[in-house]
């Protein structure tokens, strides 16, 4: 992928809009889309208690922004 702001980020970003982490899946980041995705899906099930369900949407948004803003080492 060749930066911030191409082609492929932004579809990374869109995935991520679905499902959080998949979006880093498809960037090859397979931790950080485990971690993105966990952190979800746990905080969307407890929902009830509020304040997992707070620190799953801000997981969630910080997994568009992250997977729109990544740029590879090499």
């Amino acid at each position: 992928m060749a930066g911030q702001g191409s082609g492929g980020n932004v579809i990374a970003a869109l995935c991520n809009v679905f499902i959080p982490g998949l979006g880093q899946l498809v960037q090859g980041r397979i931790l950080a889309a485990i971690m993105f995705f966990v952190v979800c899906a746990v905080g969307y099930a407890l929902f009830w208690l509020v304040i997992p369900a707070i620190i799953a949407a801000i997981a969630h948004l910080w997994a568009i922004i992250d997977a729109a803003k990544f740029k590879p080492y090499a």
